[in-house]
């Protein structure tokens, strides 16, 4: 795959990041003891403008079947759930991710139950949209962290009721724009700023530090999920600065990290027995961009399943997906565009093949077998 530009995006970026948050819980040592065996199933982003499931098509149903092979089910949810409460937009529609709140009745169809708010379309309904989803997807049920009545509550871990002994961690890094950010007296996004770029500003990466150790401290098993626009001019390239702060993550007792924000693969990194998910692009990408906008890899990504017992991940299993970049229903090609389907044959191949190659120089060895990718912790 060629260099895949950031356009337009490439310039007047003031913020930059240093490190990536955890997602899924990995165990840590000697804190790991007595925690109970769980299955933690991470994803791509969830641009989900259209119920997907209000039309099933063929293929949801492998789709769903294979998600709920999870306890923990987690993704970035990147729309603003639009509700009375909600404000009014701050971008132009092509770039406005909104959706009703009856698409969350599809987000728990397809099995997610703890969702990462954080990132750059949080804030498309204003502030008050931000606390409208934040309302929205708590009176759904779901478990959520990265946004809240002020830079605490946004950086606090979110839980699930159901599995209350794994916390995520949702930060923001790039594209959050003036008025978005959680602060002491606003509501808003738990952003990490960038202090010049390459390096992400100190006080921000402490806040978030601090608590995964607070989740760690408290027994539970902490994920990161980390949704970065500061990219590469090549969205391929996993910048040096988002694989320290992965890695800082992890120092500080986060047992798993998955990235969003470029929306495709990027390699995967075993540190100190803990996944690192540099990135997991989208399960659902449900753009106004035109047809072709996107390379092809955009529309290939994988369903992440982690299994951990009291020594730590015990294992990981790769699913490939396939998108379309077409709607499959040409009058309804933005309802119907952007689906997963879950890849098999030649198409599972050549996804799992090229994450293989991007994984390889992270140090990270992944077996394909059939239609899958596995891969066992080192010691």
């Amino acid at each position: 795959m060629g260099t895949l530009s950031r356009r337009s995006f490439a310039q007047n970026l003031s913020v930059t990041g240093l490190v990536a948050c955890l997602p899924l819980p990995v165990c840590f040592g000697a804190a790991a003891t007595g925690r109970p065996l769980r299955h933690v199933t991470v994803t791509g982003q969830l641009l989900l403008k259209h119920d997907i499931c209000a039309d099933p098509y063929e293929g949801l149903a492998e789709v769903i079947k294979e998600l709920s092979r999870g306890e923990v089910i987690s993704t970035d949810l990147e729309v603003a759930i639009r509700t009375a409460s909600s404000g009014s937009p701050t971008r132009g529609s092509d770039l406005l991710h909104t959706t009703e709140p009856s698409t969350l009745d599809c987000v728990a169809k397809l099995g997610f139950n703890l969702l990462a708010l954080a990132n750059n379309h949080a804030w498309d309904l204003g502030t008050q949209g931000v606390s409208a989803t934040r309302h929205a997807v708590a009176s759904a049920g779901f478990g959520y962290a990265g946004t809240g009545t002020d830079w605490q509550t946004a950086t606090a871990g979110g839980r699930n009721a159901r599995y209350p002994d794994v916390a995520l961690i949702s930060v923001a890094i790039g594209k959050i724009r003036e008025g978005a950010a959680a602060t002491d007296t606003r509501g808003g996004v738990n952003e990490i700023r960038m202090a010049q770029p390459g390096t992400l500003n100190a006080g921000d990466v402490a806040r978030n530090l601090a608590a995964i150790r607070a989740a760690r401290d408290e027994g539970q098993r902490v994920l990161v999920c980390l949704h970065n626009h500061e990219w590469e001019e090549d969205m391929q390239s996993l910048p040096d600065w988002a694989r320290r702060f992965a890695q800082a993550c992890v120092d500080a007792g986060a047992d798993a990290f998955f990235s969003h924000g470029a929306p495709l693969l990027k390699g995967i990194e075993i540190y100190r027995g803990k996944p690192v998910l540099h990135g997991l692009g989208s399960l659902v990408f449900q753009t106004s961009k035109a047809i072709g906008f996107y390379a092809p890899p955009v529309w290939e990504s994988v369903i992440a399943h982690m299994t951990f017992d009291q020594g730590g991940l015990a294992g990981l299993e790769l699913v490939p997906v396939l998108l379309n970049d077409k709607g499959d229903e040409p009058e309804r090609h933005l309802a119907t565009r952007g689906r997963p389907r879950i890849a098999h044959g030649t198409d599972a191949a050549r996804i799992l093949g090229r994450l293989q190659a991007q994984s390889e120089p992270l140090g990270t060895q992944i077996e394909l077998r059939g239609d899958r990718g596995w891969l066992t912790p080192r010691a």
